[in-house]
């Protein structure tokens, strides 16, 4: 299941999975996508790790920024991913 996160301002919509059991180890998995004219641009990266594992579209700025933004909000996410997003959420 995804949950929504954040919109960004360009339009980019944030969402994160539930805490999944990967590989031996807690992993969520973070999906950005952007609409533009014929489709999405789309990127994912998987926490703790941050490891991009898909990016379509995104310039390698964009990355970056998609980057720091997730090393300054993982720790909610990860909260968040562990108790059904912000809907099911304590103290949001």
């Amino acid at each position: 299941m995804m949950y929504p996160f954040m919109t960004l301002n360009d339009g980019t919509g944030i969402a994160h999975s539930e805490a999944l059991q990967k590989e031996g180890k807690e992993q969520i998995k973070v999906y950005f996508e952007q609409p533009v004219e014929g489709g999405f641009n789309s990127a994912e990266c998987w926490l703790p790790d941050y490891n991009w594992t898909l990016c379509e579209g995104f310039s390698e700025s964009q990355k970056d920024y998609f980057q720091k933004f997730l090393e300054s909000t993982a720790h909610i996410i990860i909260d968040l991913a562990r108790n059904g997003g912000f809907e099911n959420a304590s103290g949001f």
